[in-house]
């Protein structure tokens, strides 16, 4: 560690953020390395840490002969400070040398609010913000996960992104990288020649045109640059690179556990959720391979939590063998074992009584909508008798404490069902008056509602989001409907959900109110200590641009969509059909009662989705 780090250690909160020396880090000989690459999450250490999908990626890459990747998150606010008057320019945690000195940076974008922390990120590390700024071959920046889906904010910034799964993609991507790197190719050279492996947009190579009224006209492909880039996809997960062996953290960290991935995908078809649509097709791993990998996972990092991960948990088919294996071996060894993103519609008690003999947690359940129109309309899939008998299976099993989680401001919502989600609260507490078997603690209600944003490929992505005032008009007059002091009610900032749905539908004339929103302070937008609104309004106002414009207005059926040189495997034809079955409140049963040919089954030749 150099001196000037060492010095100003001392001075910031949770300095084992900025050290690396975990146990399972991995540490090359950099005379036997010819390509470096940072991996940076635009986020702090305990966020970045806890993201499968890094950890994934960070073996993927170091398995590669001759190619070395390090670890590089965006510092909290008072380490930033002590580096920028040390004169500390950004670095990797392996090695602690600076990220300009880097072949190539890549980024992994899970969140729009992230997108200040990338600029900022490349400013603490002396690199140009914008990609024609720097013109040679070395330092290459490159971005990739959900928001990549619609790259166009960070269009101005990035040199190319990676659209869909990365194990393949992204060795690929290297390797050409480390061929150009030897013949001494340019900069533009490369991105021409990487722009042809499947999934990978170039943003350079396509014009984007406008007219009068603002509104995109036309998306130009330049130089031979394919009209759509697809997504790309695993097809079998048994035989994908899964981190067994991976970096112990030396601190507290969000996720401090193990998290064992079942399947890619969902077959529910929520008309709100991006994942549920980007994700497709379903793909399970099977239960033998996951047992093993638990098994290894748990043994090397010492872990004591086990989370079985996915868009849907109690979809897979294999849950309860493999419930059962694993409760075997945990038990044994005094591991907890939770099922995460369970259903009201098959929720087992036997399986929860069996998994929770470690420790018994909590419920959650995200009914979101109050009624059943409406949770109809957004295809939910479940019914609130389903919802009441679950709770009263678990209320008679001795479980006290249920989360909820609802939206405000879906499309068609009104009155009557913001009000319906008091009135189901009402309903749980009376089952649980009716059936609970364990009173003496007393019953906890957990609710809480989000505001809607209406996300690229799904049926709702040409939707105008509500506005501020009335969400919180909404908010209001749920909370007044609210009686019981079992229930603690807790509802997401409608400025960030505002600003959340701006840069998720946003086109790439963003770029400049991202900069100057940078410029101004704005970073660590996700986080309430950091997120303020005035710098935002400050920037679109500076930059003569209307956020409203994309977030509050709906978007025309013909009209070019930003993210449309994308393709996820989902067809707008489905989408738009589903968005009008929306509005009858009319169910699309999921992809196991029936196939709706969303077109996702056709990736890559054809995937069965079977989970």
């Amino acid at each position: 560690m150099n001196e000037r780090l060492q010095r100003i250690l001392p001075k910031v909160q949770k300095p084992a953020r900025y050290v690396g020396g975990e146990y399972g880090q991995i540490v090359k000989n950099k005379e036997d390395v010819r390509l470096r690459v940072a991996f940076c999450f635009p986020d702090t250490y305990e966020i970045g840490m806890s993201n499968v999908g890094m950890r994934i990626l960070y073996g993927v890459m170091n398995e590669m002969d001759g190619v070395w990747c390090e670890r590089v998150f965006a510092p909290w606010g008072d380490m930033e400070e002590e580096m920028t008057k040390a004169g500390i320019p950004l670095y990797a945690l392996e090695s602690q040398d600076p990220v300009k000195d880097f072949d190539m940076v890549a980024f992994t974008i899970g969140y729009e609010m992230s997108y200040t922390n990338i600029l900022n990120m490349l400013r603490l590390a002396d690199m140009p913000l914008y990609a024609k700024d720097r013109p040679d071959l070395k330092g290459i920046v490159f971005a990739g996960g959900v928001c990549a889906v619609n790259p166009e904010p960070l269009a101005d910034f990035i040199d190319f992104f990676c659209v869909g799964e990365g194990e393949e993609m992204t060795v690929e991507i290297l390797s050409l990288y480390d061929k150009a790197k030897a013949e001494g190719w340019s900069k533009e050279r490369f991105l021409r020649q990487v722009a042809t492996i499947g999934g990978v947009y170039v943003p350079a190579l396509y014009e984007h045109h406008y007219g009068e009224d603002g509104k995109l006209t036309a998306i130009e492909p330049l130089d031979g640059a394919p009209k759509t880039v697809t997504k790309r996809i695993i097809k079998d997960l048994d035989k994908a690179y899964y981190p067994t062996d991976t970096i112990v953290p030396s601190t507290e960290i969000v996720h401090d556990r193990t998290n064992l991935e079942v399947f890619r995908g969902c077959i529910r078809g929520c008309r709100f959720c991006q994942a549920g649509f980007c994700y497709r097709p379903v793909r399970p791993r099977n239960a033998d391979t996951l047992y093993q990998q638990a098994v290894e996972s748990l043994e090397t990092s010492g872990n004591h939590e086990i989370t079985l991960a996915s868009l849907s948990t109690s979809d897979y088919k294999q849950l309860e063998p493999l419930a059962d294996k694993l409760i075997d071996y945990c038990e044994a060894k005094k591991i907890n074992l939770s099922l995460p993103s369970l259903r009201a519609d098959n929720f087992s008690r036997e399986l929860m009584l069996k998994v929770q003999r470690v420790r018994k947690s909590g419920l959650t359940f995200a009914p979101e909508a109050g009624t059943q129109r409406l949770r109809d309309a957004i295809n939910k899939n479940v019914t609130e008798e389903e919802i009441l008998t679950t709770c009263a299976t678990a209320f008679s099993g001795g479980w006290n404490n249920v989360k909820l989680y609802f939206m405000l401001g879906l499309p068609t919502e009104t009155d009557e069902d913001v009000l319906g989600i008091a009135e189901l609260v009402w309903k749980i507490i009376k089952t649980w008056k009716d059936t609970a078997t364990n009173k003496k603690r007393g019953l906890s209600i957990n609710l809480a509602t989000a505001f809607f944003v209406p996300k690229p490929f799904t049926p709702f992505q040409w939707e105008a989001q509500i506005t501020p005032e009335e969400y919180m008009r909404r908010v209001h007059l749920l909370q007044d409907a609210l009686h019981s002091k079992a229930v603690d009610y807790r509802y997401h900032g409608s400025d960030l959900s505002y600003l959340e749905a701006v840069l998720a539908r946003g086109d790439r004339r963003l770029g400049k109110v991202l900069a100057r929103a940078m410029e101004l302070g704005a970073r660590l937008d996700g986080w309430d200590e950091y997120f303020n609104n005035d710098i935002w309004m400050q920037a679109f106002k500076e930059c003569g641009m209307d956020p409203a414009f994309y977030a509050q207005r709906a978007y025309g059926q013909e009209e070019v969509l930003p993210w449309q040189t994308i393709d996820v495997g989902v067809r707008q034809e489905f989408l738009w059909q589903e968005r009008q079955q929306a509005y009858l409140s009319k169910v699309t049963p999921d992809c196991r009662v029936k196939c709706s040919a969303c077109g996702a089954n056709c990736l890559e030749g054809g995937v069965k989705c079977d989970a």
